[in-house]
């Protein structure tokens, strides 16, 4: 199911018997555009350290209670390799999170995941040994750097980065959330990352290979609205883009 990422922070973590905390922010690895990590406010518990949460870990979302019920524990999360406030998200650091955890690595194999298009811990997906994907600098991001990041378009610029929409079951960020105030107030727009030529991380500008009128003219979104399947159909015809429901099926050969 797609939900908004502001819709999802504040969701209460739990194990099956304890209390963990609250989402309170998400890392996405640049270039896939997928979530790695729930960032989870632990309260006056482990204070002093990015507390980050895995997919992996997740066993349930739960819409009408606001809560994700994860399969590790407090102790768990406690032991496994912790990370400054202040730190990045190295390479390194995930390499020893996962070992810890002993996840499969979601950058070995053609997948999303890795060796599976859902960050599944069934153990016919574990780690085989294989390398990483060849040419891939691993980057995680805070989707906090992109909130306001500006669209550029061969026309100008079309708008900014408002919240995006994830996919809880591939956790990938199906779309950005497009504010058209400065050309059409209260008017926005979804824009899929696939749909990106480049990002200028240090100036905030995301450029799409599309003009500023296709974007306006683009199905409309509302916070309100429900990302149906329909809807996605009529907003990749509008575009002409392939439908990412029918292309993740089949691995990505350009990142084996």
């Amino acid at each position: 199911m797609l939900d908004r990422a502001k819709a999802l922070l504040q969701y209460k973590l739990s194990s099956r018997h304890e209390e963990i905390g609250r989402v309170k922010e998400f890392y996405f690895d640049d270039r896939q555009w997928v979530i790695r990590y729930l960032v989870a406010d632990t309260g006056a518990w482990l204070t002093g350290r990015q507390v980050l949460i895995s997919p992996y870990a997740l066993d349930a979302v739960s819409r009408e209670r606001h809560r994700m019920v994860l399969g590790v524990t407090k102790r768990q999360i406690e032991d496994a390799p912790s990370l400054a406030p202040d730190q990045p998200v190295s390479p390194q650091f995930e390499d020893t999170y996962y070992a810890f955890h002993g996840w499969p690595a979601y950058w070995r194999g053609p997948y999303t995941w890795g060796r599976s298009p859902y960050p599944d811990r069934d153990p016919r997906y574990g780690a085989d040994g294989s390398t990483g994907r060849a040419g891939w600098s691993r980057q995680v991001r805070r989707t906090s750097d992109v909130h306001g990041a500006y669209i550029q378009t061969a026309d100008g610029e079309m708008g900014h980065v408002e919240d995006f929409i994830i996919d809880d079951d591939t956790w990938a960020i199906r779309y950005l959330v497009i504010n058209l105030q400065n050309r059409w107030p209260g008017r926005r727009v979804l824009l899929s990352p696939q749909w990106i030529q480049r990002v200028q991380w240090e100036r905030w500008e995301i450029f799409v290979a599309l003009s500023a009128n296709t974007i306006q003219e683009a199905p409309e979104y509302s916070d309100h609205l429900l990302v149906t399947r329909e809807y996605e159909t009529r907003l990749h015809g509008h575009y002409g883009r392939r439908r990412y429901w029918i292309d993740e099926s089949e691995p990505s050969s350009d990142l084996q």
